[in-house]
């Protein structure tokens, strides 16, 4: 007979009921002890990561020894080394996996239903639509054909959700959560809008263009690519004859701007939504009102032109582009489709934004474990590109017409068509990549229209959390390799290509218009390092004075970023602005004077003189758009055929016509307007007739 072990003798002293307990809590140990993350969901476990606080002190350091005034390179090379290398010390592995979804690896295929008769149905209008888009016009009748096709394309193509996800307990909105996103978007507003009307305060060439662009299209001339200067895109020039009509403000450079302002503000929930999405609310809060107050975006709204388009849609591509392809969602990839379509008709550099989304299928296709899909996947990118053609094919359709001028802009910038490519291509391009990749700590650039020359193109704060994050992105990546984090790094170069590929004119680069695309990612690289810093600061476990020193640095930051961007725009930006425009803002107001006592605004004159004012602004400010007042020398005499009193402005420096026009009219009277702009009088010569 066999001896009882120690075992048997240990289950001896439990009976039955005692023996099950045991398993059950045997079993339920051995569970807490694999999932640990199930026990408690507390941010008490958070703790205060000094290493990281630390780095970004270090990062801020730098910055600020690349501020113009103070730039001591080396320093800043070797802080921004150092915070490097704490940062990367400080993020542990839980936080970079802190954002990677439980459920990663579950894939589903892309379903391939199409309901045919709606597909039929789409595609004849689309070709109806197509034969009918001649002569470079939106009609009533092709506008309703291509939008009718196009519904009949979603009714085709959506799929109806077999159901809805769950939404995560920290991605659920509360009360106190939608306060801040309102004052955020609030706070955003007020940077975009306050002192609308001045900063800018003058137009350039480039508004004349746009504004008798506008006035085509009021008075019904209604063109699907617009053929002045070169060519531009028709979006804003809808948009802003909508704006006229709706607020009456006019053919004036306000009604450039309400629309422009209202497009830079518009991308800011998609850039919370995105960073919702790859991180949480709170990465995407902290990303909307870094870019909300920031002075990039702020600027390239402002100067109304067709610059805010970019980041827009590149916001919205983004969002619903990478959303898509976490979910296996594929009307949020048809969504992104249709939005890349639309895109295409606001301005130029968003032609980038289908290269990307190729470039983010690839990365996506690389990191996958499972094989047999890629097929799938393929045909979702080819009907989210169909989707996107047929938004874009009016101006397809005028592209097949006039190859040449629709892409002549960007050609100009990469060929030797304008301008011979002084030099070798790659390195040129390396240079170019290398400008791009550090305007963002040092030079945006020189082109006073839309930049400060020669700063940084972001604030001190904002830089060197930037830097944070991008470490933070980097280290993340090698751990997980997840393609969500590759294609975030990635967007930066790749949306800053138009301005990299400016070969032509190498000194057109940096560029903070057409490098608009990239402030997207570039803003929630920023939020996540300030998130990353935040961490701990309601932990149980550090101490009240650690906790305190923590959020006062991180409100203290905020602060001096909302401070620093006010100062740029509103001071800086405004000075600089104002100091290189020229004044026809003043010039039209004394011909308003004129013809307000009683004279005829055809009596006025402005004799043009190189690199002097517009004389189609001058119409523009005076209350006549229609009205170029130039006055050619050829023309003097004839000026005094008609009678009634004469308003004639000169350059001062323009003194071989001042003297004919007195020679011409004697007995004129010769005054010196003094501007409010140092180095911006002018001439102003009365002539009296009966």
């Amino acid at each position: 007979m066999k001896e009882p072990s120690i075992l048997d003798y240990l289950k001896s002293w439990l009976d039955a009921d005692k023996r099950i307990r045991l398993r059950e809590y045997l079993a339920l140990s051995e569970k807490l002890v694999r999932y640990p993350e199930k026990k408690k969901k507390s941010k008490s476990g958070l703790r205060i990561r000094w290493q990281v606080i630390f780095g970004c002190l270090l990062a801020l350091g730098a910055q600020f020894m690349l501020e113009p005034g103070q730039r001591r390179v080396s320093v800043a090379i070797a802080l921004y080394a150092a915070a490097g290398i704490c940062l990367w010390l400080g993020y542990r592995k839980k936080e970079l996996g802190e954002f990677v979804p439980k459920d990663a690896e579950y894939q589903k295929s892309f379903s391939g239903e199409i309901r045919l008769v709606f597909f039929a149905l789409s595609m004849l209008f689309l070709a109806v639509a197509f034969l009918l888009f001649r002569d470079n016009t939106f009609t009533l009748i092709n506008v309703c054909l291509w939008v009718i096709s196009i519904f009949f394309f979603i009714l085709a193509v959506w799929e109806k959700p077999t159901r809805f996800p769950a939404k995560r307990s920290d991605q659920r909105a509360k009360p106190v959560f939608l306060v801040l996103f309102l004052l955020v978007l609030g706070i955003s507003a007020f940077y975009r809008f306050y002192r609308l009307g001045q900063v800018p305060s003058e137009m350039f060439s480039d508004h004349a263009e746009k504004l008798l662009d506008v006035m085509d299209v009021l008075a019904g001339k209604t063109s699907i690519y617009f053929t002045r200067n070169t060519g531009r895109e028709a979006l804003q020039f809808y948009l802003t004859a909508a704006v006229i009509r709706l607020f009456h403000t006019g053919i004036s450079f306000l009604s450039l701007k309400i629309g422009t302002a209202c497009a830079g503000l518009a991308a800011l929930p998609f850039i919370y939504l995105l960073g919702k999405q790859l991180g949480n609310k709170w990465v995407g809060l902290t990303a909307m009102l870094m870019a909300g107050v920031a002075y990039w975006p702020n600027v390239i709204s402002r100067v109304a032109l067709r610059f805010a388009f970019y980041p827009l849609f590149a916001a919205l591509v983004l969002y619903f582009l990478l959303r898509g392809l976490q979910n296996r969602n594929r009307n949020d990839l048809l969504v992104s489709g249709l939005l890349l379509g639309l895109g295409l008709h606001g301005y130029s550099p968003a032609r980038i934004l289908p290269i990307y989304v190729v470039l983010v299928f690839i990365l996506y296709e690389l990191h996958q474990s499972r094989s047999k899909k890629w097929v799938n996947d393929i045909w979702i990118l080819g009907l989210m590109a169909f989707a996107a053609f047929i938004v874009f094919l009016p101006l397809f359709r005028y592209f097949l017409e006039n190859p040449g001028l629709v892409s002549y802009r960007a050609l100009s910038r990469m060929t030797s068509t304008e301008q011979t490519i002084d030099g070798s291509v790659f390195l040129i391009f390396m240079n170019n990549l290398w400008k791009s990749l550090v305007m963002f700590f040092y030079d945006n650039g020189l082109i006073w229209v839309h930049s400060i020359p020669h700063r940084p193109a972001l604030d001190l704060v904002t830089a060197a959390f930037y830097f944070a994050g991008t470490v933070f992105e980097v280290k993340k990546y090698i751990r997980y390799r997840r393609w969500e984090d590759l294609a975030l790094l990635a967007a930066v170069p790749v949306l800053m290509l138009p301005s990299i590929l400016s070969l032509a004119f190498p000194n057109e680069n940096p560029s903070l218009n057409r490098s608009g695309g990239a402030m997207v990612p570039v803003f929630l690289l920023a939020a996540i390092g300030f998130y990353q810093c935040a961490h701990g600061i309601f932990s149980k476990k550090e101490s009240t004075l650690a906790r305190s020193l923590v959020a006062v640095f991180l409100v203290l930051a905020m602060s001096l970023s909302l401070f620093q961007n006010y100062d740029l725009v509103f001071n800086q930006y405004r000075s600089q602005f104002i100091a290189n425009a020229w004044n026809t803002s003043e010039i039209g107001q004394v011909i308003a004077k004129f013809a307000a006592n009683g004279n005829s605004f055809d009596d006025a004159y402005v004799v043009p003189y190189p690199h002097w004012v517009d004389t189609r602004l001058v119409g523009i400010n005076a209350g006549v758009p229609w009205k170029d007042y130039a006055l050619w020398p050829e023309d003097f005499e004839s000026m005094l055929d008609n009678p009634g009193n004469k308003l004639v402005i000169l350059k001062p420096e323009d003194t071989e016509n001042l003297e004919n026009i007195r020679s011409i009219a004697p007995g004129g009277r010769e005054e010196i307007f003094h501007s409010k702009t140092a180095s911006k009088d002018f001439i102003i010569y009365s002539i009296t007739q009966d």
